[in-house]
């Protein structure tokens, strides 16, 4: 009788082995601690980092790195007056050094080391103050960059295609944020297929990467331009500068709301329609 037992669990038994069972795969791990979140258990900004960090093996260098036509960089044969302008507007702490072209990236300068500049070296030379650059394929999976980041405790490396040309570039804190996000902003947007969605108040939320194309046939605009392709582009362009969180500018009758951005790029906006006589 006591084997039969054994052999047949209680439905209590059942019950608990459920309940307690560990996850089998990653589906449901994230039901479970969406299922924390629901009970109060983790908070929103917890379970956005946890599913970041999971997310972090599934994601690889080309879908985190700043595109080639929206780094910063310097031209080895520009003179200090020239260029230094640039590195106080951009405020980085690195920047790629290229000789003419960008796909002859030479090296890494540190803004710090134009200090040397400013305490009237005689024979300053940038290219004696490079750092050598790192060099990364698009396709390298995101946890295994960030590895390599801590253990060489390099903070930037410079992102090539398959035919060794320069693709972008990709920084210790573009993968961070991958894990950290922002805290005030809705970690699912970017999970969304849309990249144009309309809010409760009316106003839109679009991804600053969408096409002046879509952004045109959505608004019935006629934005376009040969220097960028995205709407962040022209926003950046409009700016002057790469704008922060909550900045605002109008464009025909169109009120842009940086929604979210980092030091390097903008991310999410908010578009509001405004009348002619708010414009």
């Amino acid at each position: 009788m006591e084997e039969a037992q054994k052999q047949h669990p209680s439905l209590l038994e059942r019950l608990s082995a459920w309940i307690l069972r560990e996850p089998e795969d990653r589906e449901q791990l994230l039901a479970l601690l969406h299922s924390a979140y629901e009970r109060n258990l983790l908070d929103a900004d917890a379970l956005s980092m946890v599913e970041g960090a999971l997310q972090m093996s599934e994601l690889t260098v080309r879908d985190v790195m700043i595109p080639r036509v929206q780094m910063d960089i310097i031209d080895v044969n520009e003179t200090p007056d020239t260029f230094i302008p640039s590195v106080i507007a951009t405020a980085h702490s690195r920047f790629p050094v290229v000789d003419r072209d960008r796909d002859r990236v030479i090296g890494i300068l540190l803004a710090k080391d134009l200090l040397r500049y400013y305490a009237g070296e005689e024979e300053f030379s940038v290219r004696e103050m490079l750092r050598p650059a790192v060099f990364v394929p698009e396709s390298k999976p995101l946890n295994v960059l960030l590895r390599e980041f801590r253990t060489s405790r390099n903070h930037m490396a410079i992102v090539v295609d398959e035919y060794g040309g320069v693709a972008g570039l990709v920084t210790i804190e573009d993968v961070l944020e991958q894990i950290v996000g922002e805290i005030d902003d809705e970690y699912d947007f970017d999970e969304v297929d849309d990249n144009i969605i309309t809010e409760a108040t009316g106003a839109y939320r679009v991804k600053a990467q969408t096409t002046l194309d879509d952004f045109n046939e959505h608004f019935g605009t006629q934005f376009t331009s040969d220097q960028y392709d995205t709407v962040g582009g022209m926003i950046i362009a409009s700016f002057g500068r790469l704008p922060k969180r909550g900045e605002r500018v109008t464009i025909d009758q169109l009120r842009f709301t940086i929604r979210r951005a980092d030091s390097r790029r903008v991310h999410a906006l908010q578009v509001e329609r405004l009348a002619a006589s708010e414009a």
